[in-house]
């Protein structure tokens, strides 16, 4: 290829990495910027999750991969929290909220689980449709890792331990 053409193809690479939203030199995508309306009533936004790991699970109660990987969302919670990593569990919006408030009850959620009544965080986090996806975001609000199922654990939680290693 000629040094024209590769100019060419790069350039419409940035071009569309820019377009997007992805870091043409990492390869990562920005997370969406996204308020999520938590069960309490309050409000948590992407920025607001700046300067953390974050892990961001879309799930439903009816879900039965969701159901089955909780469990282990909650001792990969319990096992980094304390080091700077945070959780937001998402509902879909055909989930009813009473069954999410005693879903999270029942199961002593420790971390922070919102509602997305509207569907738009779903949305904005790529057209989410089915669950579990989960994302895991980077200290600067980059999305590192998308996992569509089941994420392998033991991986998952090597990656996490690089991300909150990171400065």
């Amino acid at each position: 290829m000629s040094s024209a053409v590769c100019r060419i193809v790069l350039a419409g690479s940035l071009v569309l990495a820019s377009v997007l939203g992805l870091s043409a030199c990492s390869g990562v995508q920005a997370a969406p910027e996204t308020t999520f309306v938590l069960l309490d009533g309050s409000k948590k936004t992407t920025a607001d999750l700046k300067g953390k790991v974050t892990l961001v699970n879309f799930w439903a109660t009816s879900c039965v991969t969701c159901v089955a990987e909780m469990p282990k969302i909650i001792s990969t919670y319990n096992k980094y929290k304390g080091q700077g990593f945070e959780t937001v569990a998402v509902a879909m919006s055909y989930d009813p909220p009473s069954y999410v408030v005693n879903y999270t009850e029942t199961r002593k959620l420790p971390f922070k689980v919102a509602i997305d009544n509207t569907g738009a965080v779903a949305k904005a986090w790529g057209e989410v449709k089915l669950t579990p996806t989960t994302y895991l975001v980077n200290k600067r609000g980059e999305i590192v890792k998308q996992y569509v199922g089941e994420p392998d654990f033991a991986a998952l939680h090597q990656l996490i331990e690089k991300l909150l290693a990171e400065t």
